[in-house]
Order: structure tokens, then sequence, then C-alpha cells
């Protein structure tokens, strides 16, 4: 989280000086800005990319604040984590949505990208796997691609926040991009559990739904809207596509927003009572007249007394499985697929090399 609290308590001199018993005044500051990365879009839909720090106005709660750093076209570094579902309801347009992924990754770190931009590969069925670490070697990415294979289950909530939990340890700009055909059947986690993940990373996402049809007759329309509620929250953009062939239009769409987002970072007013869900709400508005504005709606005040869990009670060994426990400890009952950071490649920090964890359920 970007928000931290110091709290100070200051005896009241005046009490002291009566000899009264000094009352305690607790006082509440932040210390760190709230970063918030903003793609603005005229009434055709193209980005807006020429607007000064002028023609920003940004609330926090309701009340205005002053923008303390601005960057037109940011060039921060990306991490961009693309999630593909292996489920086997994309069997038919899975040829179609690999080729697509891979040119839209291979435009990502191509011409204009930032040194250091990186990109990873995750599958999600009934689980979710790294099947290519943060890199920017498009044939690890490509062969990546090549090896999701059609499988049961669409477990979206629990990849966008075991994701979100691994972009969390990256800097610059995190993105998440979701290829998928529907609805989340399968994830141990809710809905809530996986927008709180991708607020406390900072995570944009871009979900990418390939549907085979135009009526709503078949569909999981309830899916498809939760997928865009992802994404309007979170900075995001969401895409429908009726069938793959053209899923070049979206990524290409997608690309252009991120190589023109502005940076805007302000600093939060002090939160003496927060809200009831502990969620401040922000709100951007951009000139012109009409622009759409795509910004996070807000973070969740941090909770000083306690650290906040995502994870459901261990309940079953399935939702045991949703856990990744820390270098050494205890291991619960499911297997995992471990990946080697690119990272580790170069050089192997001390205690051995550094592995991310993502994890595959017992079968």
């Amino acid at each position: 989280m970007l928000i931290a609290f110091l709290v100070l308590a200051a005896l009241l001199p005046a009490a002291a000086a009566f000899g009264q018993a000094p009352a305690e005044t607790v006082f509440t500051a932040d210390v760190s800005l709230v970063n918030l990365l903003v793609t603005v879009k005229d009434e055709r839909g193209a980005p807006v990319a020429d607007l000064t720090r002028e023609d920003f106005r940004v609330t926090d709660g309701g009340k205005p604040q002053e923008i303390a750093v601005f960057e037109k076209r940011t060039n921060r570094p990306l991490s961009v984590a693309l999630m593909v579902d292996a489920s086997l309801s994309t069997a038919v347009e899975l040829k179609f949505e690999r080729e697509a992924a891979s040119r839209f990754l291979a435009n990502l770190l191509g011409a204009g990208a930032h040194p250091d931009d990186r990109a990873a590969v995750y599958k999600f069925s009934d689980y979710v796997e790294m099947l290519a670490p943060y890199t920017r070697r498009q044939g690890l990415l490509t062969k990546a691609l090549n090896e999701v294979r059609p499988e049961t289950g669409t477990s979206v909530y629990d990849g966008i926040l075991l994701i979100a939990e691994e972009l969390e340890r990256r800097g610059g700009r995190r993105v998440i991009v979701i290829v998928t055909d529907g609805g989340d059947t399968t994830s141990r986690v809710s809905f809530a559990d996986g927008l709180k993940a991708a607020h406390d990373a900072d995570a944009a996402i871009y979900p990418v739904i390939v549907v085979p049809i135009r009526s709503d007759a078949g569909r999981n329309t309830g899916g498809e809207n939760a997928l865009k509620t992802f994404a309007r929250n979170t900075g995001g953009q969401a895409f429908i596509q009726h069938g793959a062939a053209n899923l070049g239009e979206a990524f290409d769409e997608i690309l252009h927003s991120l190589r023109t987002q502005y940076l805007i970072g302000y600093y939060p007013p002090t939160h003496e009572k927060a809200p009831r869900d502990g969620f401040r709400r922000i709100r951007v508005d951009a000139a012109p007249a009409g622009a759409a504005v795509l910004s996070r709606s807000g973070y969740f005040v941090p909770n000083v007394s306690a650290r906040r869990s995502y994870r459901p009670a261990a309940k079953s060994p399935e939702k045991v499985s949703l856990q990744i426990p820390a270098q050494g400890g205890p291991k619960p009952r499911s297997r995992t697929v471990e990946q080697k950071s690119e990272d580790a490649e170069k050089k192997k920090p001390r205690g051995g090399e550094r592995r991310t964890q993502i994890v595959k359920p017992l079968p």
C-alpha cells in the first residue's frame, strides 16, 4: 500500500501546568503519495496525450486535492501479467488467442518500450500456473503461450489475487491482461478478495472477453459484468470480442493506452474517520468536456491494528492449496509449480535461488 500512518501522542502543556491529568491527543498523518495512472479518451475513444496538470481535477473522499506529481506520457517501466484462460470452453479459439497474445507481447517489448519493461505468462483453469517469469525474452513468452492446453474450471478471482500479490513486489506500473471467454466458476476466493488485492497492488486490469455469439443466450453475462467491474475500478478497460480472429484490435488499443498514460500523485488527507468498508474513493476528471477518464476508483485505508488477510480459512485441502508458504515455512497440502525468475538466472542470492510459487492443487 502507498499510505502509511504515523501515530504521534502529544501531551497538552497547559493541562500539565495546572497539575491536571494530561489528556492524550492522537494525530494521524499520511507520509506517502497516492499515485494514479490515468488514461484519457476523447468522444471517439482515442487516447488524449497532450493534457497538462491544470487539465486534471482529483478528489479524495469528495474533497479536492492538490496535484503534487504530474508526468505526461509516463515512461515508468511496465510489469504486464498476461492471464490466459485454459478452460475447456476456450479450446476452439485458443489458437487465435495464442497468436494475438504473442504479437501483443512482441509489440509491448519492442520499439518504444522501456528497457526495464517485463511481461509474464500465466494460465488459469481450476488452478493458476506461471508459465513464463517476468522477462523481455520473446521466445520464452511465445513458448509459454504454446504450452497452454484446455483443462477444466475457470478460476479468474484466484488468478487475479495471486498475480496481484506477485506484482506488488515489482516497481513501476503494474498491469493484468486477462484473455477469457466468460465468468469465474472454480475460484476459492471471492470477487471482493480479488478486487482488494488488485487495489493494493495498484494493478490496472484489462479483460479481453472472447465470446462466440452476439446474443445474451448462452453467454455468461454475469461473469462479463464482473470483469468489466474489475476494469472500471482499477483504471483498465474491458473489451468484448465476438470470436478471436480480430483480437489484435483489442491488444493494439491496450498497448496504445499504456503508451499514453499520465501519472498523477497527491498527498492524501488525514483519515480521522475511515469509511465503514475501509475504502477511500477517488475521482479524477479531465478536460476537455466529454472525455472519458480511466483511473482506479480508490484505495483501502490501512488498518494499523492488524494486517489484512485475503486468504480464506483453511477448512479443506482445496482452500489450503491457495496458500503460498514463505521459504522454509510449512508446506500446504498441495503441489507447487516452481519457476526460476529471470533474475535468478543471472545471480543466486544468499540462501539459494529465488523462486516464484504459484500453487497447483493435488490431482
